[in-house]
């Protein structure tokens, strides 16, 4: 146990912020130590070509994917948009219309060059894309996590540095993956971020700081919270395949997005491990379908109780259900005081008691507001134009196996060991590198058109 406490210690920022870790850092880039001057001399050509522009690839179209090219198009110095991919052509069309839209300005240098030659449909058009901008470009993944580590592992390959959103994976042997693809961006240098903007969130990184220094003593309980209506399903487009339809719907089948309490919790689950500075060491929970009717895969309600190390506990509460009570953020108790924070709590409160009255807050954030999406964007193009270390995989990828592992502890009603969950060689999407639009997705309605849901005592997770 004190090992698993050890090596799952969290670090703040994307900057290794230990001792140790710099040691390993340097350790496992040594040609770059050696060749430090060469590295500054060369070090903008290499990241961001002749004239200082950073080349940007989009892979996934969707609503984040548009939104996180646009944070990337806007940070310090020269970026261009070079090219775009997704399963679907009319979101390719979009995304280059909408950001042409938002970027290219009359008399100004053009953000925005994707030519049609450069606009890519189906699963391998993120080869093609990557290609465009390596080396040293930033290629931003946006696809439904469970593609995320196959994309990973290619970037790195091509020697690109990777802005990745949330989840990352969505099973064992995926975060395993994206692990592995993490050293090698260590050891070549590339610049890697997560999206668990809340990371970089500047309100929330103060308060965490406080609780870090003691100010409500030792953190005794943590509960995360995601109460909100219900969540809908799409329905199939005229003419789609199985596979367009449940990717279209991605959020409603737990082979590509992980589940409920992975896709949409991950941000609260980890300001929760985050401000205990460690990751769990087992889970045991419930959820299922009480009043979801649609035609999917999805949970309508999850509760999971983790243990951490040192024997307190973590307690995550999911649920979409109209009419219901609702709360998104988090609530930490400490031996002195508690805060509320995490995403869906723009403004951190710290209190001296456990029962946060307005009339008890002894620390408040009082700065300037600040776009989160935004400033992880800022620091990650920072660092590869100052060639700074910059890798967030580690963390990002435990933060993501939390959550699978309150999946497998919830969907199989069984008392779950985080090395038990992170040794796992159960794949949701089995083949999933050789998949394409004809292929049969991992699941598929049965003759009333129901899809198979989990059921607690009976699935089997390991």
């Amino acid at each position: 146990m004190q090992d698993l406490t050890k090596r799952q210690t969290l670090k703040s920022s994307g900057k290794k912020n230990n001792k140790t870790s710099r040691r390993r850092f340097l350790r496992q880039t040594g040609k770059i130590v050696a060749g430090s001057v060469l590295a500054g001399a060369i070090g903008a050509r290499a990241y961001a070509g002749e004239n200082n522009t950073i080349k940007i690839a989009l892979v996934g179209c969707g609503g984040r994917g548009r939104g996180a090219a646009a944070n990337a198009l806007q940070t310090k110095g020269p970026t261009k948009l070079v090219a775009v991919v997704d399963v679907f052509e009319d979101r390719v069309a979009n995304a280059v219309k909408g950001a042409s839209r938002s970027f290219n300005k009359v008399d100004e240098p053009k953000k925005v060059d994707v030519p049609e030659d450069r606009q890519f449909v189906g699963f391998d058009g993120y080869r093609k894309a990557i290609d465009l901008v390596s080396p040293g470009g930033v290629v931003i993944l946006a696809t439904p996590p469970t593609f995320r580590p196959m994309h990973l592992e290619y970037a790195v390959k091509k020697g690109c540095n990777v802005f990745m959103e949330k989840s990352f994976a969505v099973d064992a042997p995926g975060i395993r993956r994206v692990l592995k693809a993490g050293k090698e961006a260590e050891k070549k240098n590339l610049k890697i971020a997560g999206g668990l903007k809340m990371r970089h969130y500047v309100p929330l990184e103060q308060a965490v700081e406080q609780l870090h220094k003691g100010l409500i003593g030792d953190l005794i309980t943590c509960w995360a919270y995601r109460e909100h209506a219900s969540v809908g399903l799409g329905g199939k487009r005229a003419g789609a395949s199985e596979m367009a339809h449940q990717i279209a719907n991605y959020s409603c089948f737990t082979w590509l997005n992980g589940s409920f309490i992975l896709d949409w919790l991950i941000h609260n689950l980890d300001v929760c491990c985050w401000c205990k500075d460690a990751w769990p060491v087992s889970a045991q929970g419930q959820g299922g379908r009480q009043v979801r009717t649609k035609p999917d895969q999805l949970f309508d309600h999850y509760a999971v109780e983790y243990s951490f190390p040192d024997g307190t506990r973590l307690f995550a509460q999911g649920r979409h259900m109209n009419n219901c009570w609702g709360f998104f953020g988090d609530v930490i108790h400490g031996t002195r005081g508690s805060v509320v924070l995490g995403e869906g709590v723009p403004q951190p409160r710290i209190f001296k008691g456990h029962r946060q009255k307005a009339e008890d807050v002894i620390w408040r954030y009082e700065g300037k507001r600040w776009n989160a999406f935004e400033h992880e964007h800022d620091l990650l193009f920072d660092a590869i134009r100052n060639n700074k270390p910059y890798n967030e995989t580690e963390r990002s990828a435990y933060a993501a196996m939390t959550g699978i592992l309150g999946r497998m502890a919830a969907e199989s009603g069984q008392m779950v060991t985080w090395e038990q969950a992170i040794a796992s060689n159960l794949e949701l999407a089995p083949g999933l590198d050789d998949y394409t639009m004809a292929s049969d997705p991992p699941v598929k309605p049965d003759a009333n058109g129901n899809y198979p849901v989990a059921m607690p005592g009976q699935t089997k997770v390991l």
